[in-house]
């Protein structure tokens, strides 16, 4: 297929080198069965002579056989003044028993002579030997010229040579490596469009992302040069220093924009889901800015934004959400107009299109409130019963008296809050007191306590994040404090907030808020 680009996934190799990452043995397993499923076309899924973890991950792959995605086993060529059949790492790649092989060698003659500290012809012997030897012994080998570009404007003729010996040892793939990540992107593609006239191996880009350029120059080098075949990066920019090319915005780009094919037929919609999975499993939020796979990459809050959207989604957007697996979102804040109301409440069945004076009052009550340090972009659930309230469909599941919070610091050194809270449900009044490792606990586990017997579902609401923002740090302890609690039922996830002087009452207003969204949503299934 001639506009076939075959991906190459070092997200466990490379990108486990990024400072906050790291993977377990059964982590690598999920995302290889993840990679394999979304037809990532190879894996590189360790270095087996660097670590008893890679060791123990290809004797578990030995016993696996995935139906598209190819693994590939990571090494170096071999020592200097030793024989490939005779060196350690040499061996170790082939005991892997990986159908693919990639090693890297060097490009640069500063490596050579300053980090390798051998000769430049002994150099060109380790790569042709390494790639020689291996090839003889395995179905499929890449090498990857580490530090090409930074060493071809060193010397570009001995930079061509180490790709010479590479491709006379009868390489499948020449891959070219920005392994500082300094090349800017028509820097790259002129000494490519040099390297594609002097190499008939099909080529291979692996770029890092120093100067912000590395998903530009994979790109770039693909639109323009035929002899670039391959592209390698990690999902989610992870990696060493600033990271790699990013594969989530490197694909859809390539398919959409290009209309080259990286991933089998229709599956480009899983690349979201497949960029929030990693992130999961690396225990990393995906950034909600990330283009075509982030939160936000569809997200409209500018009110002229959101009523072009509401027409003509092309107007604001480049493409379609869901050709990639993601979802249009409206964001609700001082900035919305009245387009954006009757279009966010649309979502949760509420038509305001014919209720001019309750847009009008809702638009009012945000501009006010996010003037007192509300916002609404986090707060989904807060927004929905503000709405509900203002057109008298909000269910009140209780009704709020009073409550207190006591800390009390313990003999043995323990610190315990207890709260209790008086609450009206169905003409009956309700006290019950809880404790808790703090204040927000003691009163969650409270006001649970009060209403467990009447609302049976709320045991499904569980709290997933907490956050607390001082708004005016001038204002020392006095300052205004914004909370926002995220919810779950176990289905779906929802925002709330609360905004106050004291942050006991603004943690109490996003609680709140959170149980009777919950218990309204549960009462609709």
């Amino acid at each position: 297929m001639d506009n076939k680009i075959f991906i190459f996934d070092t997200t466990l190799r490379d990108g486990s080198q990024g400072a906050d990452v790291s993977f377990s043995v059964k982590d690598k397993i999920l995302l290889i069965e993840k990679f394999n499923e979304i037809g990532i076309d190879y894996i590189e899924v360790g270095f087996p002579a660097s670590n008893p973890k890679d060791e123990e991950l290809f004797e578990v792959l030995k016993k696996r056989k995935f139906n598209y995605s190819k693994i590939v086993a990571f090494g170096r060529t071999k020592y200097k003044n030793t024989r490939a059949e005779n060196d350690e790492n040499m061996l170790s790649l082939l005991e892997t028993e990986a159908g693919v092989i990639c090693i890297f060698g060097k490009s640069s003659t500063l490596h050579v002579e300053k980090v390798l500290e051998t000769t430049l012809e002994n150099n060109l012997e380790m790569i042709f030997d390494s790639v020689s030897y291996l090839k003889k012994n395995c179905p499929e080998v890449i090498y990857d010229a580490e530090h090409f570009f930074d060493g071809y404007k060193l010397d570009p003729d001995y930079a061509i040579k180490t790709l010479f010996a590479a491709r006379d040892a009868k390489a499948d793939f020449i891959v070219l490596c920005d392994t500082n990540g300094g090349c800017l992107p028509q820097e790259t593609l002129e000494i490519v469009s040099k390297v594609a006239e002097k190499i008939n191996v099909p080529l291979g880009i692996h770029c890092h992302n120093d100067s912000g350029c590395a998903v530009a120059n994979s790109i770039l080098l693909v639109e323009n040069l035929d002899a670039v075949r391959m592209v390698q990066g990690t999902v989610n920019g992870y990696g060493e220093r600033c990271g790699n090319a990013d594969l989530c915005q490197i694909i859809p780009s390539l398919e959409l924009k290009l209309g080259k094919k990286c991933l089998p037929e229709n599956n480009l919609n899983q690349i979201t889901s497949l960029a929030r999975f990693v992130g999961e499993i690396a225990n990393l939020s995906v950034p909600y800015s990330q283009p075509f796979v982030g939160r936000n990459a569809f997200t409209h809050k500018a009110g002229m934004h959101v009523h072009g959207v509401s027409k003509v989604p092309e107007a604001f957007e480049h493409i379609s959400p869901d050709m990639v697996g993601n979802t249009r979102d409206i964001l609700i804040s001082e900035l919305s107009g009245k387009k954006s109301i009757i279009v966010k409440a649309r979502e949760f069945g509420v038509d305001l299109a014919s209720d001019p004076e309750s847009v009008n009052k809702i638009l009012n009550m945000i501009q006010n409130l996010e003037y007192k340090g509300y916002q609404f972009e986090a707060a989904n659930g807060s927004f929905e019963l503000m709405v509900k309230d203002t057109i008298g469909i909000k269910k009140q599941f209780f009704n709020l008296e009073s409550f207190r919070v006591l800390n009390e610091k313990r003999m043995d050194g323990q610190m315990i809050s207890e709260a209790t809270v008086k609450i009206n449900i169905k003409n009956k009044r309700i006290i019950e007191t809880a404790e808790g490792d703090g204040p927000v606990h003691a009163l969650d586990c409270a006001i649970r306590k009060a209403l467990e017997g009447f609302y049976p579902g709320l045991s499904k609401i569980k709290l997933t994040d907490f956050k607390v923002r001082v708004l005016d740090e001038k204002q020392g302890t006095g300052a205004v404090v914004r909370v926002l609690i995220e919810s779950t039922d176990g289905t779906s996830s929802w925002g709330t907030i609360g905004v106050s002087e004291n942050i006991i009452e603004a943690s109490w207003k996003a609680l709140e808020d959170g149980i009777v969204y919950g218990l309204m949503h549960l009462e609709c299934r």
